[in-house]
């Protein structure tokens, strides 16, 4: 594999990864706050929802995904509003499934750390006049950080290195939907095995550098907060 066939693979997986990424922190912090915060009785049953994909073969997910985002199911009725077939095999499609198959590495460390937060920091706020709205960002987010750094590190991770979903919904178009796990897929495939090496050589050295720098952040924002 040339520099030509390459870099536009590396582009699409960061591209697909910092968008999904982007995406959980915004669409996570919502849910993540709810079942910190909620006492409904079935939040749990929510909760086993969101980390369902933890457990669920990719397969499995990408299979009724492609079905949701096929030319038969809701995806391809949002998609015929802008002119297209359906999502399915699509980077939108991408990022849909890699959202929901991310989901659980972001929702619930967000999660833990708000439950770690409690009530009387937002209960202070509160005696200050603070808003709801205005304790959630000035003090629940800011005091939920180490949450929200290893939320986006293992969401960014996860979705670099994911292959089931995308397989299923994304296939190979090359620069729409072939990603790095799908070009180590189709090395091996093709015994291309040097090229297959550099590949995933190269998202092994990145998986380690990804959970070394966590650990450090992690451990850093740890000593700052005592």
């Amino acid at each position: 594999m040339d520099a030509s066939e390459l870099w536009p693979v590396i582009r699409l997986t960061m591209e697909l990864a910092v968008v999904t990424t982007v995406a959980l922190l915004l669409i996570g912090t919502p849910i993540a706050w709810w079942l910190a915060r909620s006492k409904a009785p079935w939040k749990e049953a929510v909760a086993a929802i969101a980390a369902l994909p933890l457990v669920l073969p990719p397969t499995v997910l990408g299979f009724y995904l492609l079905i949701l985002l096929g030319p038969d199911g809701p995806g391809g009725w949002v998609a015929g509003i802008f002119g297209a077939r359906s999502l399915a095999f699509t980077f939108e499609g991408l990022v849909i499934g890699s959202i929901i198959y991310s989901m659980p590495f972001v929702v619930q460390p967000i999660r833990n750390a708000f439950e770690s937060v409690g009530d009387r920091p937002l209960e202070v706020a509160a005696t200050l006049r603070a808003s709801p709205w205005d304790a959630f960002w000035t003090v629940a987010v800011p005091l939920a950080r180490p949450g929200y750094v290893t939320g986006a590190v293992l969401g960014f991770a996860h979705t670099v290195g994911e292959f089931g979903v995308v397989l299923m919904i994304g296939g190979s178009i090359p620069e729409e939907t072939r990603v790095l796990s799908i070009a180590i897929f189709e090395l091996v495939e093709t015994l291309r095995w040097a090229e297959a090496h550099l590949l995933a050589g190269g998202l092994l050295v990145f998986s380690f550098v990804v959970v070394a720098t966590m650990m450090a952040v992690e451990k850093r924002m740890g000593r700052s907060g005592s």
